[in-house]
């Protein structure tokens, strides 16, 4: 029987933090290019938020299935194969800006959308190498790798756009970046051994644990758990307000602003570090005070950055106002995150995770069209006050409901 000590899940750790700071990277050049590499396609800017809705839509669809994938194959081939899907996705992206070509452009940005969906379930993968009580930390501590690929993404994308118009040659090459970032994401993944779902199993025999594996809960049965339906209602106001903010930001600063192209990329990455850089002091946060009360907290620290977009037009300000929204993101998603965690067994623990993730995703999705619509028709305003609005009201109802026993 192994030793805990002996596992080696600080390897682990790195590594899928690693391959996460390629995903991160791939994720910022979606965010800032997503809406304008389908708008110079189809030539249409009444569609300003589709391809952002394309990207989440078509995670949505990925995360569920992905995450009983995970279930039954394991963690690991699943995190391969969505990162080839993206390495792919980002290169017929690329031929489609080069060629004007629609339909390669289109299928690009779904398989974009699944890969980054199946990046984001690495969090399972944190979920089953920590104990509950370092469960957070445990999650923080894979996120963690995206603040590097924050940092990664605008040194390599913003050179290629400097002093250039948006045309498809150029985003071809941002696309095709974008591509190696995802390839050497899979050659990361594969190094993860064991499984993470193994080290889960051997953690719980050396707590002295029934570690049989036994059937998975239906998906209504997990739903019935105490916290579940609260930290689900949490995460898809946190993550489509997010994913709805972050991706619009590019049409507000060049589009609604006048500023140049490339300072969507800097902006993009403020947002990402607030999303990432205090990630592990916000695990250790989450598990001291409490799953609830961090995820309220974030809601609200989101709220205060959608209503500032009202008044902030400069570059350097609409930064700060993306970074208090990733790290409100990061509070709220992660005590989330944590929550479910908590709510399930190793077996169905990507079942739950990858349901919470469709519905984000799908939020997410529609948000981004909504508000892609409403930029379009009634301006900065009405997508600021919206979002605002998104992320208080679940907040409030969370702080006035009566905590219940958590999950045996």
């Amino acid at each position: 029987m192994a030793d805990p000590a002996s596992l080696p899940i600080r390897r682990n750790s790195i590594l899928l933090a690693a391959a996460l700071a390629m995903s991160s990277a791939m994720l910022q050049l979606s965010a800032a290019v997503a809406s304008l590499t389908l708008v110079s396609v189809l030539d249409i800017d009444g569609l300003l938020g589709l391809g952002p809705a394309i990207v989440l839509a078509a995670g949505a669809l990925t995360a569920l299935p992905a995450g009983r994938a995970m279930d039954r194959a394991g963690r690991v081939p699943v995190l391969a194969l969505g990162f080839g899907t993206g390495a792919a996705g980002c290169a017929l992206a690329a031929l489609g800006s080069a060629t004007a070509f629609a339909p390669a452009v289109l299928g690009g940005l779904m398989c974009v959308g699944a890969a980054s969906a199946v990046a984001l379930l690495a969090r399972t993968a944190a979920g089953d190498m920590y104990p509950p009580a370092h469960r957070a930390r445990g999650i923080a501590m894979i996120l963690f790798g995206s603040v590097f690929g924050a940092i990664l993404g605008p040194a390599v994308f913003s050179p290629l756009l400097s002093g250039r118009e948006l045309s498809g040659d150029v985003l071809a090459q941002l696309w095709l970046a974008g591509s190696a970032f995802m390839l050497v994401g899979v050659v990361i993944v594969l190094f993860v051994r064991p499984d993470p779902k193994e080290i889960a199993r051997l953690i719980s025999s050396r707590a002295g644990e029934d570690v049989v594996e036994g059937t998975p809960a239906p998906l209504r049965e997990l739903l019935r758990r105490p916290g579940v339906i609260p930290a689900l209602l949490g995460a898809q106001a946190s993550f489509g307000v997010m994913v709805g903010l972050m991706t619009l930001t590019g049409a507000v600063v060049v589009d609604h602003h006048g500023h140049s192209a490339e300072a969507v990329f800097p902006i993009i990455g403020a947002h990402v570090i607030g999303m990432y850089a205090l990630v592990i002091v916000i695990g250790d946060v989450i598990d001291h005070i409490g799953r609830r009360p961090a995820l309220s907290g974030g809601l609200l620290l989101m709220a205060l950055a959608a209503i500032s977009l009202l008044w902030v037009e400069g570059v350097f300000v609409t930064a700060i106002a993306l970074f208090v929204l990733g790290v409100g993101w990061n509070l709220s998603f992660v005590a989330a995150t944590a929550e479910l965690a908590d709510s399930s067994e190793p077996w169905e623990r990507g079942k739950l995770l990858g349901f919470n993730d469709l519905l984000s995703g799908a939020t997410g999705a529609s948000l981004a069209l909504l508000g892609g619509l409403a930029l379009t028709g009634f301006g900065v305003a009405a997508l600021s006050l919206g979002a605002t609005a998104l992320v208080v009201a679940p907040a409030l109802w969370l702080l006035a409901r009566r905590r219940r026993p958590a999950y045996a």
